[in-house]
């Protein structure tokens, strides 16, 4: 228990002290290598985390994080808010919905949580406080239904699970299709609910006519397109994913070309923003990976699965406490570090229990959803803060409705894996 009091002590010590999240997961590596194992630090970062980030499945990531700054510096967000305004004002919750279809729309061609509630929200959050829409609803619904950005593919999280577990990631993305159109019901069904229990949330719906709605349709055509130019060319076969964000790429140049907002400013900014990320990603993937590698020297991932297996809890019971453990970390730490620290000791629980490595991918996720959303560490909640300058506290009561749909959703996926699996055995 030394090991596990003092990994816990560094690590959390170096965060509360502000360094960087890479940095700071390097350090808790080195320091608990130095004092109990004696191994070569600079050995094991040079050979062991460089094996896993040479990955050629890697390759997706930056081209799929391209294809969604390309889109998020064009008029997209507008031309979504436009198109979908006629075909949702008129349902119990009105323009709020757009909040949720929005961001599932734009999850299917960004894989991130937080560009996706950036891009949404920068158009949607003023619309609605504008028109008389409540502004908590409208603040939850957008960091909650943020969320989906990890969880609809093409998905970020799921490209670094599907390199690290060695699982097929066509196969995962496949995984995300029913859970995320699940959520996205479940989310939009809240918002009916609460209008229908409190007119006064939202106004009157807009009219809307046929042609209102056709030509709504035409304004995000380009875009459903390029979703199923991405998604299509890798169900059909045609494509790995790391082809497939090529052609997303390509698709969202395209879409750019034709909105006439491709210039050297946006391509340039697109640049930089993905290098921004992907120099992120990168460190913080490098620090959890030599984390994770340098527990492993020590042991780390035994004592905790002797640990866990001394409780002698049932499947759903462990699953319970995992959910618990990954809400509760998320708290201190981004998505992307925890799921890279969590695999390696959670995911040989999970398969002694009898569940699936693509099912706790799903369930995984879920949980850092629900860690988006949770502050202080709540990416979700600082871009929706960042939007509308409302206090931290004022933004987490309003998407706590939404964290407890994710609970219960992560809980429902626990009772009926099928949920999850059935697509992927079916295809």
């Amino acid at each position: 228990m030394t090991i596990v009091t003092t990994v816990f002590i560094v690590l959390v010590g170096l965060l509360g002290a502000g360094v960087w999240v890479g940095i700071a997961l390097l350090a808790t590596g080195a320091i608990s290598l130095s004092i109990f194992h004696h191994t070569p630090v600079v050995e094991l970062l040079a050979f062991q985390v460089w094996s896993s980030l040479n990955a050629h499945e890697l390759v997706a990531l930056p081209m799929f994080i391209l294809m969604g700054e390309i889109l998020y510096h064009s008029r997209l967000s507008r031309d979504l808010f436009d198109g979908l305004k006629p075909w949702l004002g008129r349902l119990p919750g009105g323009l709020a919905h757009i909040n949720v279809m929005g961001c599932a729309l734009f999850a299917a061609v960004s894989g991130s949580s937080a560009a996706t509630t950036a891009t949404v929200g920068r158009m949607t959050l003023g619309e609605l406080k504008s028109r008389g829409y409540d502004n908590s609803l409208a603040m939850g619904s957008l960091a909650g239904a943020g969320t989906l950005g990890f969880l609809i593919p093409p998905s970020i999280v799921l490209i670094l699970y599907g390199v690290l577990a060695e699982v097929s990631i066509l196969d995962l993305f496949i995984a995300g299709i029913i859970p995320g159109a699940l959520l996205t019901v479940f989310y939009m069904g809240y918002i009916a609910l609460r209008a229908l229990m409190d007119p006064s949330l939202t106004p009157a719906p807009d009219p809307a006519t046929w042609a209102d709605r056709l030509g709504g349709l035409k304004l995000f055509a380009p875009f459903i397109i390029l979703v199923v130019m991405v998604l299509g060319s890798m169900y059909a076969g045609l494509a790995s994913p790391t082809e497939a964000s090529v052609i997303g790429v390509a698709g969202a140049f395209l879409v750019a070309l034709w909105q006439k907002t491709l210039n050297p400013d946006t391509i340039k900014d697109a640049l930089f923003g993905t290098i921004r990320t992907v120099s992120m990603i990168g460190l913080i993937l490098t620090g959890a990976l030599f984390l994770s590698k340098a527990m492993a020297f020590l042991g780390l991932p035994q004592m905790i699965l002797e640990m866990v297996a001394s409780l002698n809890l049932s499947p759903m019971g462990l699953i319970l406490l995992l959910l618990v453990f990954f809400v509760g970390l998320g708290m201190v730490l981004d998505g992307l570090s925890l799921i890279v620290m969590a695999l390696p000791i959670a995911l040989p629980l999970v398969l002694a229990a009898g569940f699936d490595a693509i099912w706790f991918a799903i369930f995984l996720v879920i949980a850092v959803e629900m860690a988006q959303i949770t502050p202080p560490v709540g990416f979700n909640l600082f871009v929706v803060q960042n939007l509308t300058g409302e206090r931290m506290g004022t933004i987490a009561k309003s998407a706590l409705p939404f964290f407890l749909i994710l609970g219960f959703f992560a809980i429902l996926l626990a009772i009926y894996p099928q949920i999850v699996t059935w697509l992927p055995e079916a295809l």
